[in-house]
C-alpha cells in the first residue's frame, strides 16, 4: 500500500500522514451555516473531503468523520429579520435542503453531524477555561480572546501582526484590549436567540463552535482538520489559538487541509454578477454524479473554475466509463495501484482520473478484468455507483420512450419517414437519443 502523503496548512509542506493513534483516524471539517441554499463553493469542500475520509477508510482500520451544522450565527437571525421566519423553521428546512443536495452529489454522511446549539455547555465550559488561563476577559458583557497571550498567533495563516490586523476586517470596539480580540461569547437582546452563562444571557461566536464540538467528539488532539481556503484566517487561526490555550499540553489539529476556491467562467461567484450557482442550479444541468466528477477533475487545493464545458466534459466522461462497465464484472477487491498511489499524493483526483481513463481504454478492448478496476475505483471517488442502464436511462419515463420508439418504428414501415424523423426530434428535444444498431432501437439519456 503507498504511504499517505497531505498537504498540511500548518507546515506548508507534503508530509507523511502519520495518525495519532493508527487504529483510529479523527478528522473534523467544517460544515454549512445553515440559512439558505448551499451553493457550489459550499459543495466543494464536503466533496473533497468525502474522497479522503474514503480514502482513509481503505487505509485504517477505523475512521471517525465529524461535520458540524453552524444554527446560531447572526448570519441566520438577519436572514430571519428579514422574511418574517423563525430562526428554527430556517435553519431545520435549510438544513434538510443541505442533506438533500450532498446526498445527490453522492457525499456519505458524517459519522457525527453536531449542532451547535446543542452544544453551548461545551463552549461555556471552554470559556471558563481560557479566562482561567488568562487568554480570556469580560468586558462590557462580552468575553474576548486575547490574541496578545498566544505567541504563535498567526502560524497557521502565516501572516505577521500587522497583516493580522488588516485582514481581519475587525470591530474596532472601545471594551477590546487589543483591535483584534475576537468574540468568544457575546450578549443577546430578547429578541435573538440566547443561553444563559456566568456573562449574562447571550450567545457564543462564531470560532468558539467549532473548538467545543471537535473537543467534544474527537478530544484534545486529533489528526485532522479540514475546510475551504476563506476559512484559514480568521476562522481556523481563531479556533487553533483558542483550544491550543484552552489545553495548554495540546496540538488540536496535528494536519489542516484547506480546499482551493472556485471560480464560475473564470470570476468569483457573485449575486452582483448574476453567475451565483446553487447546487440545485447544477442539478438541473447534470446529474448529480457529472457535478462531483467536475468538483475532482481540479485538485483540491488549486483555484477551481467551474463551467458548463466543464460539466459536459464530466458527463461525458462518465458516459464513456459506464460503457466500460457494461462489459465488466463486479468490483475488484483492490483498487489499482495507479489509482491508490495516486490519492495517497496528497489527494491526487485528477491523476486518478486519468488513470480510470486508461482503465476504460482497456475495458472497452476486451479486457474485463480492467473493468472491475474501473469500478473499485469509481467508488474510492464517490462515482459510477450506478448500473450503465440506470445512468443512460436515469430520470427518464421508460414506458413513455419505448412507446414513441415502437411509434417512430411503425412510422419507417409505413415509409411515413417525415413522422419517424419528428418523433427521434421530439425525444431528442428531452434528452433522449436514439441508437439504431442491428439488433434494434436502444435509447440512452443525452
Amino acid at each position: 500500500m503507498p504511504e499517505l502523503r497531505l498537504h498540511n496548512s500548518l507546515t506548508r509542506r507534503r508530509e507523511p500522514f502519520v495518525p495519532l493513534d493508527p487504529g483510529h483516524v479523527r478528522v473534523y471539517v467544517c460544515g454549512p451555516t445553515v440559512y439558505d441554499l448551499a451553493h457550489l463553493g459550499n459543495a466543494r469542500p464536503v466533496v473533497v473531503f468525502d474522497v479522503l475520509v474514503r480514502l482513509l477508510r481503505r487505509l485504517y482500520p477505523r475512521v471517525t468523520y465529524v461535520r458540524n451544522i453552524t444554527d446560531v450565527d447572526d448570519k441566520i437571525n438577519a436572514r430571519a429579520a428579514e422574511s418574517g421566519e423563525p430562526i428554527a423553521a430556517i435553519t431545520a428546512r435549510t438544513t434538510a435542503d443541505f442533506h438533500a443536495d450532498m446526498a445527490a452529489l453522492g457525499a456519505l454522511p458524517p459519522d457525527v453531524e453536531p449542532r451547535a446549539t446543542q452544544h453551548i455547555p461545551e463552549m461555556i465550559a471552554l470559556i471558563e477555561r481560557l479566562i482561567a488561563g488568562g487568554h480570556a476577559y469580560v468586558a462590557q458583557g462580552h468575553v474576548l480572546f486575547a490574541v496578545a497571550s498566544f505567541p504563535d498567533y498567526g502560524h497557521l495563516s502565516g501572516r505577521s501582526p500587522e497583516e493580522l490586523l488588516a485582514g481581519a476586517r475587525v470591530d474596532v470596539a472601545p471594551y477590546k484590549r487589543d483591535p483584534g480580540d475576537f468574540v468568544l461569547w457575546k450578549p443577546s437582546p430578547p429578541d435573538l436567540p440566547g443561553w444563559d452563562s456566568p456573562w449574562g444571557r447571550g450567545r457564543p461566536g462564531w470560532h468558539i463552535e467549532c473548538s467545543a464540538m471537535s473537543w467534544r467528539y474527537l478530544g484534545e488532539n486529533f489528526d485532522i482538520h479540514g475546510g475551504g481556503q476563506d476559512l484559514l484566517f480568521p476562522h481556523h487561526e481563531n479556533e487553533r489559538a483558542q483550544s491550543c490555550c484552552a489545553f495548554p499540553h495540546s496540538s488540536f489539529a496535528r494536519t489542516w487541509m484547506h480546499n482551493g476556491m472556485l471560480l464560475i467562467n473564470g470570476e468569483k461567484m457573485s449575486k452582483s454578477l448574476g453567475n451565483f450557482l446553487t447546487v440545485r442550479d447544477a442539478l438541473q444541468r447534470a446529474p448529480g454524479e457529472a457535478v462531483r466528477l467536475a468538483l475532482l477533475r481540479t485538485h483540491y487545493r488549486a483555484t477551481l473554475d467551474f463551467s458548463d464545458t466543464l460539466l459536459a466534459d464530466a458527463r461525458k466522461d462518465l458516459d464513456r466509463w459506464y460503457r466500460a462497465l457494461d462489459r465488466a464484472p463486479a468490483a475488484a477487491d483492490d483498487v489499482p495501484g495507479a489509482v491508490m498511489e495516486a490519492l495517497c499524493d496528497d489527494l491526487n483526483t485528477p491523476f486518478a482520473i486519468a488513470e480510470m481513463h486508461r482503465l476504460a481504454d482497456a475495458a472497452l478492448a476486451g479486457d474485463a478484468s480492467a473493468g472491475a478496476g474501473l469500478r473499485a475505483a469509481g467508488a474510492l471517488l464517490g462515482v459510477l455507483g450506478q448500473t450503465p442502464q440506470a445512468w443512460f436511462h436515469g430520470g427518464a419515463d421508460a414506458g413513455a420512450i419505448e412507446a414513441a420508439i415502437a411509434a417512430r418504428l411503425a412510422a419507417r414501415k409505413a415509409r411515413d419517414f417525415a413522422r419517424a424523423d419528428a418523433i427521434r426530434a421530439e425525444l431528442a428535444a428531452q434528452g433522449v437519443l436514439l441508437e439504431d444498431g442491428p439488433g434494434g432501437t436502444t435509447w440512452r439519456r443525452a
